[in-house]
C-alpha cells in the first residue's frame, strides 16, 4: 500500500510563491509516476505537473514556467515549487501517484486511469 499526504499550501498573495511536499509511505520504490493535480471551485480537476521513473517531467501550458515539479527519492518526498502565483492558481492541489507503467506526460492528461493513490490534499489561495 501507499500513502500520500500533502503539506504546504497557505494563502499568498498575488506573485508570491508556495512550495508543497508530498510525502510517501509504504513501497515508494514500486511508483512509476508521481504528480500533482488541482482542482478549484466549480472546476474538474485537472493535471499540474508529474514526473516519471526517468524524472521526465509534463505541466500543464498554464503553469510553464512558473511551477517546477522534483522528486527525492530518498526522502520519499514530492515537491512542487510554485512561483509568480496568480489568483486562478487558486484550488486544493492533490498528489498522486502510480504504480502502473506510466509516462509523465500520460499521467499529466489522464490521471483517471493512470494514477492509483491519491492524497488528501492541501489548499492554495492566492489573492489579488
Amino acid at each position: 500500500q501507499v500513502q500520500l499526504v500533502e503539506s504546504g499550501g497557505g494563502s499568498v498573495q498575488t506573485g508570491g510563491s508556495l512550495r508543497l511536499s508530498c510525502a510517501v509511505s509504504g513501497y515508494f520504490y514500486s511508483l512509476y509516476c508521481l504528480g500533482w493535480f488541482r482542482q478549484a471551485p466549480g472546476k474538474e480537476r485537472e493535471g499540474v505537473a508529474t514526473i516519471d521513473n526517468i524524472d521526465s517531467t509534463s505541466y500543464a501550458d498554464s503553469v510553464k514556467g512558473r511551477f517546477t515539479i522534483s522528486r527525492d527519492d530518498a526522502k520519499k518526498t514530492l515537491y512542487l515549487q510554485m512561483n509568480s502565483l496568480k489568483p486562478e492558481d487558486t484550488a486544493m492541489y492533490y498528489c498522486a501517484a502510480s504504480s502502473k507503467s506510466t509516462t509523465a506526460s500520460q499521467a499529466l492528461v489522464w490521471p483517471g486511469v493512470a494514477m492509483d493513490y491519491w492524497g488528501k490534499g492541501t489548499l492554495v489561495t492566492v489573492f489579488s
